[in-house]
């Protein structure tokens, strides 16, 4: 169980966070929304741990994935090398399953400036779930993508979320994104930002 107790966060003397507090029960997929500039990816750093600077505390569990609104590979690595140097105790023949699931096993030996950034976004998400993950963050995953990209990247999340089943919280603009991945809206709004929990809700069908 993921649970997170933030009783405030700033930058110098400015409020960008307020009371804000939640669970992501194992399994669970919660989706935060709110307006740009509210502090959704603050929110999401606080939750994995890359922001200490916080009143409050968070309880995580111990495997964690984030996958960032930039695919942040490593340039000078091939694709297979990026997915390993996080998982060092994962096979090649694993990493390259692991490529063949999302899509661009053809791709193990291309470095990240020869892939698209569809193709770029895939060996994100491999390297998220390789782990697997018991907790998963994903901070806007499809921003930027054309539609036709973006609907495959979503249908290949969802799969790889049905699979892996962590507990995941991910930040999306698109209130349709978050209607079909989510069990669950969280609404992030006023300074600072609190939350306006909604009920738990089915997804949208496809």
């Amino acid at each position: 169980m993921t649970r997170v107790d933030v009783r405030g966060k700033s930058f110098g003397s400015t409020p960008v966070l307020g009371p804000i507090a939640f669970e992501v029960a194992p399994g669970e997929t919660v989706a935060l929304l709110g307006p740009s500039g509210i502090g959704k990816s603050t929110l999401l750093r606080i939750v994995a741990g890359l922001d200490p600077d916080f009143e409050g505390e968070v309880a995580r569990p111990e495997r964690l994935a984030f996958v960032f609104q930039e695919p942040t590979l490593l340039p000078w690595r091939s694709a297979l090398a990026n997915l390993r140097i996080v998982h060092p105790g994962l096979t090649r023949a694993a990493a390259r399953e692991m490529l063949a699931r999302v899509g661009i096993a053809d791709k193990a030996r291309a470095y990240p400036g020869q892939l698209s950034l569809g193709q770029q976004r895939r060996l994100a998400l491999a390297r998220a779930f390789a782990g697997p993950p018991e907790l998963l963050i994903m901070d806007e995953p499809f921003v930027s993508l054309d539609a036709e990209t973006a609907e495959t990247m979503l249908a290949l999340t969802e799969t790889l979320i049905a699979e892996a089943r962590p507990a995941t919280l991910f930040v999306t603009h698109a209130r349709a994104e978050a209607e079909r991945l989510a069990d669950r809206i969280l609404l992030l709004e006023g300074t600072p930002a609190t939350l306006r929990p909604s009920a738990p809700r089915a997804k949208a069908s496809r």
